[in-house]
């Protein structure tokens, strides 16, 4: 291993984003203790796997956690090898382009040679060796310059994730081939998405990005003047006894904005890297756990508690209660889902619309949330 190698090591940081809500796996996951924090696939939340996934290429103090305060406590509980003030701390919400512009200010000031790889905390990977290749390749191409966004290899034509549309190829990192990103692409209708796979050449937007600190911050500072100036002041405050409040000023004046509206769409040198056979997921609705996890002869799901099932074919059951036994009989490709307050039960087709649910009780003032 070279000179130049080492240093990208010593100066290459994980950013993981762990402030999200979750809503489409309501009413699971809830605000006091959203998707990440659950443990879907084993006796390991989605927050200590993503965590663990990337041990081995990131020791613990270069793994940074950015959430909001009411998830902090939990967060800090369930990963105590990182270090506490690693966990940088949102007063609110205010989408990913504020994410990240918190965390570059952090890695500026403790390192201005900092590369960023920005990951998220609720995602599921089964191929982990194959992820941290990616991470390496794409901490590479990061430092000539490029922000690099990682793209995964459709396996169905989805109206629910954004796309991205590959360019020239630029090169080879680590036998990773690397494209110009001629555009973005959100979420489509369901014509326009079997018309893009049917082409070829277009990714799933998997919201991971890696970069140098400056180069995000430039950009940020192109195109988002305002929320640059926040920043500038949180810069400046970091490390003294006003660091709380002034993020806590800029932040109650900020837009919501993601980092794909604000920053990635109009940005220079953008660059995706392909990732396919990861075995990905964004875990983004109950549906997507039939791809994720093992069925029983009808194609059934079980989780937790006790089910009796006649007739039953290709439904998720999930209970969360103690002395709980749910009987069905007669039904297909339905989502049930008990939590002791809540009864949910949709056809597995339609269980994104459960975002609209958690949209219609906020806007009634109702609890569930």
């Amino acid at each position: 291993m070279n000179i130049w190698q080492v240093n990208m090591d010593n100066n290459y940081y994980a950013v993981i984003m762990a402030g999200g809500s979750g809503t489409r796996l309501w009413p699971l996951s809830r605000q006091s203790r959203p998707k990440q924090m659950l443990a879907l696939f084993d006796e390991r939340s989605m927050f200590q796997t993503a965590v663990d996934r990337v041990l081995d290429l990131f020791p613990p103090e270069r793994i940074f956690v950015v959430t909001i305060q009411e998830q902090a406590h939990e967060l800090q509980e369930q990963c105590t090898e990182l270090p506490p003030e690693n966990y940088l701390i949102e007063p609110a919400g205010r989408g990913t382009a504020s994410v990240i512009g918190l965390a570059a200010v952090a890695l500026q000031r403790r390192d201005p040679q900092a590369i960023m790889a920005v990951l998220g905390s609720d995602h599921f990977i089964a191929d982990e060796p194959g992820f941290r290749q990616l991470l390496h390749a794409a901490g590479t191409a990061a430092q000539d310059g490029y922000l690099v966004t990682l793209g995964i290899q459709p396996t169905f034509a989805s109206t629910g994730f954004g796309y991205i549309e590959k360019g020239a190829q630029i090169g080879a990192y680590e036998d990773r081939l690397l494209f110009q990103v001629t555009r973005f692409i959100e979420k489509p209708s369901q014509a326009n998405a079997e018309a893009m796979i049917a082409e070829g050449g277009y990714y799933w937007n998997s919201g991971m990005f890696f970069w140098q600190v400056d180069r995000i911050l430039a950009e940020i500072q192109r195109q988002m003047p305002d929320l640059y100036a926040g920043l500038q002041d949180i810069y400046a405050a970091w490390g003294t006894s006003q660091a709380q409040a002034t993020v806590e000023r800029i932040w109650s004046a900020l837009q919501a904005q993601t980092i794909d509206y604000g920053v990635m769409e109009g940005a220079r040198n953008v660059a995706v890297l392909p990732a396919a056979g990861l075995g990905w997921s964004d875990v983004g609705s109950w549906d997507s756990l039939f791809d994720l996890l093992p069925s029983d002869d009808n194609g059934n799901i079980v989780m937790g508690g006790e089910h009796i099932g006649l007739k039953t074919a290709h439904s998720l059951i999930f209970v969360n209660q103690p002395r709980r036994l749910i009987v069905t009989i007669g039904i297909e490709d339905l989502v049930v889902v008990d939590t002791g307050d809540v009864l949910l039960v949709c056809h597995k087709d339609l269980s994104q619309e459960v975002r609209l649910v958690v949209r219609q009780l906020k806007e009634q003032g109702k609890e569930y949330l």
